[in-house]
């Protein structure tokens, strides 16, 4: 068993969509699951369908809705402060040695993370560089595993199958709920997927077939 798992995303909203199964397995084990999320979203596009947002209170809704997302996930929620879509322009080794700082204080047994240059976003790219470089800094004896989470559409065909990968159907209502919880955000998703924007069975279908699995490659040291 996993004593207690990090996940480090730059996103409200990305441990929803990307890990949230993953991390409800986690918690019906027992196991305290910490999410390290780097920015508030504030520079999203998406500000509601139809819009109640706008851009000087889209930082504070969507900070509500990852308090949200994570009371529904039952995490820890800790909020790193960066700037939106600008991860890429701070200094890699210093945000870095910050999560280096905290995972050495959780002392986690799991890190997960985005696959640099495969997770499609500046901000995935940048984060999930700086989480790996920052476990590959800690005491080898005391590293933690690493999952990287790539999203690219040709991560199969570069990278190879993903050596974990998390069938999270039985878990699909909680991942939904969770999901759900970013209504700034998920309600443009879900419109992508269907004209309606209700969330019927057909959609619950839709969505388990596109987010029932979660996969994950073992970062290699």
């Amino acid at each position: 068993m996993k004593k207690h798992v990090v996940v480090i995303y730059p996103h409200p909203d990305d441990e929803s969509f990307g890990a949230a199964g993953t991390i409800s397995q986690f918690r019906a084990q027992g196991v305290p699951v910490t999410y390290l999320c780097g920015t508030l979203g504030e520079m999203g596009r998406n500000m509601g369908t139809p819009t109640f947002a706008n851009r000087e209170t889209l930082p504070e809704i969507r900070k509500q809705e990852i308090i949200d997302a994570c009371k529904v996930l039952d995490m820890e929620l800790r909020l790193l402060g960066y700037r939106d879509k600008t991860l890429e322009y701070e200094d890699r080794n210093e945000v870095a040695q910050n999560l280096k700082r905290i995972l050495e204080e959780i002392d986690p047994s799991l890190v997960i993370t985005h696959y640099p240059d495969h997770a499609v976003h500046p901000d995935h790219n940048a984060l999930g560089a700086a989480a790996i470089e920052a476990v590959r800094l800690m005491d080898p004896n005391k590293r933690p595993t690493v999952w990287a989470q790539a999203i690219t559409n040709t991560y199969i065909d570069d990278l190879g199958q993903p050596d974990v990968v998390n069938d999270v159907t039985d878990l699909f209502d909680k991942k939904m709920e969770a999901i759900l919880c970013h209504k700034s955000q998920a309600s443009g998703v879900i419109r992508s997927w269907s004209q309606n924007d209700e969330y019927t069975e057909d959609l619950k279908k839709q969505a388990k077939q596109r987010l029932g699995i979660e996969q994950f490659y073992t970062w290699k040291y």
